[in-house]
């Protein structure tokens, strides 16, 4: 994980999320699930939105296998965050995401996420190649 905050300039695609009173802890901050509810939610809706995968009946379906997030400066409801993602590495049947969680109006992140799926077969739950238009997809993240 890195040591210093990456930038807006280290990502590819961009949403902006929402936050919600129940996201902060007892100290008024961001609770560390919250922000891979965020991850998830970015990975996912990009997935989704490329219409590369069957989400969610098709065969192959990707599972997370490891994730970890870095901090670097608090969160807290009711300030929107706007996440970034990038593509770290495209394995075989692998693929590591890159995500910075954002202020608004902050160019380095407040918090980077590692976030690493495995493309499965959907009934055997065992890895498969990485379909090849989702592939090409996610090149463009790179």
């Amino acid at each position: 994980m890195p040591r210093t905050p990456p930038t807006r300039a280290d990502f590819r695609h961009f949403v902006t999320q929402t936050t919600r009173w129940q996201d902060n802890d007892v100290y008024g901050h961001i609770n560390n699930a919250v922000y891979y509810e965020f991850a998830d939610a970015l990975v996912n809706g990009w997935l989704a939105g490329t219409g590369t995968l069957s989400v969610p009946d098709g065969s192959v379906i990707c599972l997370v296998a490891e994730t970890g997030c870095s901090f670097f400066s608090s969160l807290s409801y009711p300030e929107p965050v706007e996440t970034g993602l990038g593509v770290a590495r495209i394995g075989a049947s692998s693929i590591e995401y890159r995500i910075g969680i954002f202020r608004l109006d902050r160019d380095t992140a407040a918090a980077s996420l590692r976030f690493v799926h495995v493309c499965v077969d959907r009934d055997s739950q065992r890895p498969v190649p990485i379909p090849e238009a989702l592939r090409q997809r996610l090149a463009t993240l790179a």
